[in-house]
């Protein structure tokens, strides 16, 4: 399995100082190559790709030798896939019908990451396992740059990743042939259903609660968010202002995603097959707001769950759970979400009138009754264990 490690760095200033030119300078590498693209076909109706670009490489590096010269040429070549996958996701969208999104110039705070393709290749990670407090990741042009190491890599490093997050330095290794931490079987399934007032029910009756980190935080982001809306563009103020939005934010998303992996963790090791709605977070947080000509109905409250639901974390909790998952040698289910609410999990009447508020289930056919979050659990594993049926005999 291919797996990914995120660990602090911890530059001295100086160090600190070249990973903020070494990104400043992929930067301009990226923004100079779109504008080469989109120069190159409308003055000429040319298109240009990697390959093209890559191969002026040697002649910018050898322009600028204490510029683009002191950083990796594999990196640099990172840079340019990475706005080649930024067309290729354009025209991706374009064939479908989807808004397109043409590719951006990234602005400075919109470029905090450069990924080393190769370790060994302008880059070394240098771990001594009996010794992690002595953890350093090798980068041309930067050094030996000490790393927080809080647990140990397993697998071989494939790529290694500098990330800016804030005032902080993160340095993320992809590593291949990661071995799998098999659970032993405990012989429960489960059918899970994702929700407001609690994160995840299990069709076993479980709740686990959704913490809303978003809202507690909400006083202090708004403070900080006025404080922001005071300030002048371009002051010192204002960056601090910046800075301690931006904390915040950190803050909550990092709390998230501890809750993912807690959830995620409790129910991997309680159950050997899980089974979840198939979600289009996407399409479910969509605004209502409308047209001119044909307004939304209810904004507000659309509004609201919407907020609510980016709060909650569906995907992350998601992407979490079918990771550990895997690594658990659990067997993970999605299936279609479409009325695992209004179907009843004792006759299977459906209809929109049996989900009489949002903790209460009264079927309109045979008086069932039940918690509405535990009745869709109930229906959803039974799709997901109707579907590997269907697999297993095929």
């Amino acid at each position: 399995m291919r797996r990914s490690y995120k660990f602090l760095l911890r530059p001295t200033a100086r160090q600190a100082a070249a990973l903020a030119a070494c990104l400043e300078d992929h930067r301009q590498l990226y923004n100079a190559a779109l504008e080469h693209r989109r120069a190159a076909y409308r003055k000429a109706g040319v298109t240009v790709r990697y390959g093209d670009q890559s191969a002026e490489l040697k002649h910018i590096r050898a322009d600028d030798a204490d510029g683009q010269g002191r950083w990796s040429f594999s990196s640099q070549q990172a840079t340019l896939r990475r706005l080649d996958k930024a067309f290729k996701a354009f025209f991706a969208r374009v064939k479908t019908g989807r808004k397109p999104g043409f590719p951006r110039f990234k602005g400075r705070g919109w470029f905090d990451t450069v990924e080393r393709p190769k370790d060994g290749d302008g880059c070394r990670w240098d771990s001594q396992p009996e010794h992690p407090s002595a953890t350093f990741v090798r980068l041309q042009g930067i050094g030996h740059v000490r790393v927080h190491q809080h647990r140990p890599v397993k697998g071989r490093v494939k790529t290694i990743g500098v990330k800016r997050e804030g005032n902080c330095w993160y340095v993320v290794l992809s590593c291949d042939d990661v071995p799998a931490e098999m659970l032993p079987a405990t012989g429960a399934v489960a059918g899970i259903d994702l929700g407001i007032a609690s994160l995840v029910t299990t069709s076993d009756g479980e709740h686990l609660a959704n913490p809303r980190r978003l809202e507690a935080s909400a006083d202090r982001l708004a403070a900080a968010q006025r404080d922001l809306a005071r300030t002048k563009r371009g002051s010192r103020r204002r960056r601090k202002a910046v800075a301690r939005v931006a904390a915040l934010r950190a803050k909550v998303r990092r709390q998230r995603l501890d809750g993912a992996h807690k959830a995620a963790l409790t129910l991997v090791r309680g159950y050997d097959v899980i089974v979840h709605e198939d979600l289009r977070i996407v399409n479910m947080t969509r605004s209502a707001s409308g047209t001119l000509q044909a307004p939304g109905r209810m904004v507000a409250q659309k509004s609201g769950l919407n907020r609510s639901i980016l709060d909650a974390g569906w995907g992350v909790f998601l992407t979490v759970l079918a990771h550990k998952a895997e690594s658990a040698g659990r067997e993970l289910i999605a299936v279609d979400p479409r009325n695992t609410s209004r179907t009843c999990a004792r006759c299977g009447h459906c209809a929109k009138e049996n989900r009489v508020t949002q903790a209460e289930f009264v079927c309109t056919a045979c008086g069932h009754t039940a918690h509405a979050d535990v009745n869709a659990a109930v229906i959803i594993l039974r799709a997901g264990l109707a579907l590997r049926d269907a697999a297993e005999a095929a």
